[in-house]
């Protein structure tokens, strides 16, 4: 499963994954041994690569004939992709997609080999030991496209409000792929109604991709909120002398955010986050749920009035996105990146490797109207040059790719940080009551003050994150740190004040579930997982769930 609706009909599309492929580790006790590993899993959930951390190649094959294009939703974390032994394709990232384009296939069967590497070295920067786990693996789905001459490479939705009207601006990619200039109609659906490029035929060029852009009027139809996440499909179609060539379907809903002062507003109403922190992580799966394993998520976390996720600390899995898209869960997704220090922002690679992955995760995550802002650099070092300046640079590329979300980073560099004039949010991680003692509520207000006197003006204000660890069926009446009965009675003196504060957006908790942490995090994390989860790696509720469940139910969606 590729995504939540059929992306094409007419477009002939072959799903690869969901099936079998042959494995050879290139190291370790089985080097050398084939293997049959479901694509897409994790490595590590086979009994015999449970600790395995290096190189491997898995293989299948296919049958085509002509143009084809291969997209893989996730690869962990460097692939080197080969068709009949030939490279095609350098990837790294285990959490942002990528694709190949062929021309001109040979017509019969082929060989699809891809070389996946999980090891931590110099020259990957975003993928280290950490908080989290890095799983080994092709981890999410992979689509074989057999493509025509010219297609429809991407499309890009953005609504606009206007008084009471909607508006919206498509903007379409098409490529030829052809040595000839091609003319070709260019046509969309969005709720029952046609919308044309021009009333006359375009040229497209040959071997180019043409950008097209127009705004229009879309009447009747309903706005994406919270409460009724109304989604239509847009149904792009292109045509050759009257001939069906393309298609391309994706879902969108009509929903604005914007920033007015300290308020984030969603059709114009002023939000309160009542967020969870999540990270890709099962006992079972790794970082490879599968989509009932997602849904059980989306439902514990509607049963929590919850209305946020935070996607700690890298761009979901698209399913998942699909999911917040139809349960009308806010989502604030996070280019790659985790509590780099200096040595680790001085890598050459670390530039580089950042801008892709914002390349990358709004490129393909952009229609989701789910997603309100985008984040980067959670708890890097951003107290001091030059490292403020990298912050500086990706929030301008953010702003250019897209202009019409705000954009954060979370900060824990608290009363130092010299960055907060950079995003459209400030954002905050604080844990006063488990790391540090003192008021909550004074803490949160020394923090939006310190935020008010350096963001240069006004704006909204984040507590990205907060929480305290629990171990599951830990229980001790004195309220001890580590049982549930002390995370229970520290969660509830640290949310309350926080969205009791009105000059505060709200909360994302850390954490959802507890997870899996890398192995070089064992002296600060018993069971190398983080614990702090208000249900535990299996989704067992810990006592902390029916009190922040209470405590979430006291505040709607929306400040009065």
């Amino acid at each position: 499963m590729i995504r939540a609706f059929k992306t094409n009909v007419y477009r002939m599309t072959e799903v690869l994954s969901n099936s079998f492929w042959d494995y050879v580790p290139d190291g370790g006790e089985h080097q050398g041994q084939k293997y049959e590993i479901f694509v897409p899993s994790c490595l590590e959930k086979h009994p015999d690569f449970a600790s395995y951390r290096g190189s491997g190649t898995f293989t299948r094959q296919f049958y085509a004939k002509g143009n084809i294009r291969l997209i893989f939703k996730g690869v962990s974390h460097t692939a080197k992709v080969y068709i009949d032994d030939q490279f095609v394709k350098y990837h790294y990232n285990a959490y942002t997609p990528f694709e190949v384009l062929i021309k001109d296939l040979p017509e019969g069967d082929h060989t699809l080999k891809v070389e996946v590497d999980n090891s931590f070295n110099n020259e990957s920067v975003l993928h280290k030991e950490n908080d989290y786990m890095t799983y080994g693996g092709i981890t999410r789905g992979v689509v074989l496209e057999k493509l025509v001459d010219i297609y429809i490479k991407n499309v890009y939705f953005t609504p606009i409000k206007k008084g009471d009207v909607w508006t919206g601006k498509v903007r379409v990619l098409v490529e030829n792929l052809t040595d000839n200039d091609i003319k070709a109609n260019l046509d969309f659906i969005v709720a029952d109604t046609l919308f044309g490029f021009g009333e006359t035929e375009i040229n497209f060029p040959s071997n180019s991709v043409t950008e097209l852009e127009r705004e229009y009027e879309f009447r009747d139809v309903l706005p994406w909120s919270m409460e009724a996440p109304t989604l239509y499909l847009l149904k792009m179609f292109l045509k050759v002398n009257g001939e069906m060539y393309d298609d391309l379907i994706e879902s969108v809903g009509f929903r604005e955010v914007k920033v007015d002062g300290n308020k984030i507003l969603l059709n114009g109403k002023r939000i309160r986050i009542k967020g969870f922190n999540r990270h890709e992580d099962h006992p079972q799966f790794g970082c490879s749920l599968p989509y009932l394993a997602m849904v059980y998520d989306i439902q514990q976390i509607k049963n929590l009035n919850a209305n946020a996720i935070r996607t700690s600390h890298y761009p979901n899995d698209e399913l998942f996105l699909d999911l917040c898209d139809e349960a009308g869960i806010l989502v604030w997704e996070e280019a790659h990146a985790r509590g780099f220090k200096e040595e680790d922002m001085d890598k050459p690679n670390f530039m580089p490797q950042s801008k892709e992955c914002i390349d990358e995760m709004i490129n393909y995550h952009y229609n989701h109207p789910s997603i309100f802002i985008w984040g980067i650099l959670n708890e890097c070092i951003s107290q001091k040059e030059p490292y403020a300046s990298y912050h500086k640079i990706q929030l301008e590329q953010i702003q250019n790719l897209d202009s019409s979300r705000p954009n954060t980073f979370a900060s824990n560099k608290h009363y130092k940080d010299i960055c907060f004039e950079y995003p459209t949010v400030v954002s905050n991680n604080m844990y006063p009551l488990w790391y540090l003692p003192g008021d909550v509520g004074e803490v949160l207000q020394k923090h939006i003050d310190y935020a008010n006197e350096h963001a240069g003006k006004l704006k909204p204000f984040i507590v990205s994150e907060i929480g305290c660890g629990a171990i599951y069926g830990y229980r001790q009446r004195s309220k001890e740190k580590w049982s549930e009965e002390g995370q229970a009675d520290i969660l509830e003196k640290q949310i309350a004040p926080i969205l009791a504060n009105n000059a505060c957006t709200g909360v994302f908790i850390w954490q959802f579930c507890d997870c899996q942490v890398s192995d070089g995090w064992f002296k600060e994390r018993g069971r190398l997982h983080n614990n702090k989860g208000i249900v535990d790696e299996y989704r067992r509720e810990k006592l902390s769930y029916d009190v922040v469940k209470n405590i979430f139910s006291q505040y709607g969606n929306y400040f009065e």
